[in-house]
């Protein structure tokens, strides 16, 4: 059965290959790989990011308030088929604890609702909540449309001694600002170098001494990154270099 709902601190990291390389022995002592990660292998996860015209969610979440939320839609497939199940997913963070709601539905459902609010029937009462607050989100920010796709390769374990602990290592996160729907194939800029991983530590508590001892030696060191956020901010960096060349071109020919 499918976690429709938790809560936790999320930290993340960025490595390079050889701290990449330097960590991995350390993880698999003290973690097991996530049962998706088949024969050691990633897999793939692929989001529609939901914002209002003025990316009013996306400008907010930058400028790090104390309570931010976000609307995505998530895939395992590329593409996905109108009757693959994806997940409809509200993420608020709250003074740095995460929580984050989730319900699955098909693809095709998950469309229909957002566009029309026509909601698919859940027996399970977590799954009608879920959709309760899914509407909340929805009739408040009632201009919402998908205006950013993320998607990335990951490999995810789980603490040996405490399942809730989660560390994931995602590479090769790709985003676009055209072509949102989760039923077209993964392509666009990359956001971080071939050879680097985004590490996030996944943990309800503290960080285990394990690991922030391997981190230490390997010079490992916390940063602030947003996938959404570095993707809008370098589709808005874009748009400032383009508006900059137009005005230079017709001061040229003037």
């Amino acid at each position: 059965m499918a976690i429709s709902t938790f809560q936790r601190r999320e930290v993340k990291f960025l490595l390079n290959q050889d701290q990449y390389v330097g960590l991995l022995p350390v993880v698999h002592e003290y973690m097991n790989p996530d049962k998706f990660c088949i024969d050691g292998k990633e897999y793939g996860i692929y989001n529609l990011y939901y914002d209002t015209p003025d990316n009013y969610l996306i400008r907010q979440s930058l400028e790090k308030p104390y309570y931010k939320e976000k609307l995505r839609l998530r895939s395992y497939y590329s593409p996905a088929a109108p009757d693959d199940h994806v997940f409809l997913e509200v993420k608020k963070k709250i003074g740095g604890i995460v929580t984050k709601r989730r319900v699955a539905m098909t693809l095709s459902e998950a469309e229909a609702y957002i566009q029309t609010r026509v909601k698919p029937y859940y027996e399970r009462f977590i799954d009608q909540q879920v959709m309760k607050e899914l509407d909340v989100f929805l009739n408040f920010y009632d201009s919402i449309a998908p205006r950013q796709y993320i998607s990335y390769q990951r490999k995810a374990f789980f603490g040996k001694d405490d399942g809730e602990f989660r560390l994931t290592f995602d590479r090769k996160i790709t985003a676009r600002r055209e072509d949102l729907s989760l039923g077209r194939e993964s392509y666009g800029e990359q956001l971080i170098l071939p050879d680097e991983r985004l590490m996030e530590i996944k943990v309800p508590g503290s960080i285990p001494l394990w690991l922030s001892s391997a981190m230490s030696e390997l010079g490992i060191r916390k940063i602030s990154f947003s996938k959404y956020g570095t993707a809008y901010k370098n589709y808005v960096r874009r748009q400032v270099e383009t508006a900059k060349q137009d005005i230079e071109r017709k001061a040229y020919y003037a």
